[in-house]
């Protein structure tokens, strides 16, 4: 606990430095529109990265974490075609209810596949959400053609767009659930048991808890957080397709190792989650200010998950000294 004390004192300190340094040597980062697209952006991607890191706490990852949210979002768009064109209050609203629960039976369906395969056929959580992801973006290429599905009831782009009390509303979506995620992992017996199964897993069964039914649930969770996650970004994007945000993975997964989270499983908080994917986007937004290239942007995440990663396996190793 110490260190992850540590680690958030030290990604409070740096994102403070950067604050300041972007403040002061890139016009426009202080302003309110430039906030109000960090805010946007850290909503959609900040919900996605704390399914990735609930799976990454008890020693696993989803990679079919992107794919499953496309193919919600896909799900959610399509019927709310069918069902909202001509329909107007109550009539819409209960269109608008019934996509979104489209969307999360087949989040469901994922998760509960993901959680079976790796919990009770024992496969390696990299190779079954490999084969998760390969199967569900076919699924989602295959049945529109790669094709994109928009144009959402207001309701819907109010999510991802609109304001309350002048915060970006998706924002108050995103609190919504980092908050109730970390009271969950830090004060109930199933939150304690995935820090216990990401040290050691055999030992928590050995205490007689059940870990298949535990990872089971993680991984249903995580794919519940991407329908979430979907909603915000089709309201955001006003459309749908089966190849967005595909860069997602990776950043998910850089800002849960920055942000603390051991890769290894067993160790990570939300608060550091956060520090981490705001300080990412200070970096990328600056750098989107300065014109330099997104792909460029992208090589410096890879090569910061490189480096976290590294101190990561390091740290582990001194403590276990």
């Amino acid at each position: 606990m110490n260190l992850l004390r540590q680690t958030n004192i030290q990604l409070s300190i740096l994102l403070v430095v950067l604050f300041v340094v972007f403040s002061l040597g890139v016009d426009r980062f202080f302003s309110f529109a430039s906030a109000w697209s960090m805010a946007i952006q850290v909503s959609g991607l900040g919900i996605l990265s704390l399914a990735m890191m609930i799976t990454l706490l008890k020693g696993g990852i989803n990679l079919s974490l992107i794919a499953t949210t496309n193919l919600c979002s896909l799900t959610m768009a399509y019927m709310m075609n069918l069902l909202t064109p001509g329909t107007e209050g109550v009539a819409q609203t209960a269109a608008i209810v019934a996509a979104l629960v489209c969307g999360a039976f087949v989040a469901a369906i994922i998760g509960a596949l993901n959680g079976f395969i790796i919990a009770y056929l024992n496969v390696s959580p990299i190779l079954a959400t490999l084969g998760t992801m390969t199967l569900v973006k076919g699924i989602a290429v295959g049945l529109t053609a790669g094709d994109v599905l928009s144009g959402f009831p207001s309701a819907i782009t109010y999510i991802g767009n609109g304001a309350l009390f002048g915060i970006p509303f998706s924002l108050f979506v995103f609190i919504a659930c980092a908050i109730p995620l970390a009271i969950w992992l830090s004060r109930t017996p199933t939150g304690m048991f995935i820090y216990m199964i990401g040290s050691n897993e055999k030992a928590t069964r050995y205490s007689g808890v059940d870990t298949k039914w535990v990872i089971f649930k993680v991984y249903l969770i995580s794919s519940m957080l991407a329908w979430i996650g979907a909603i915000v970004l089709m309201g955001w994007l006003n459309s749908a397709r089966a190849d967005y945000v595909e860069s997602y993975l990776l950043i998910t997964i850089l800002a849960a190792v920055l942000g603390g989270i051991d890769p290894f499983g067993g160790a990570g908080k939300v608060a550091g989650l956060i520090l981490a994917l705001a300080i990412l986007h200070f970096i990328s937004s600056a750098f989107n200010l300065l014109g330099f290239s997104p792909h460029l942007t992208l090589a410096i995440w890879g090569g910061i998950l490189l480096a976290a990663a590294a101190l990561a396996i390091k740290t582990r190793g001194l403590q276990r000294r």
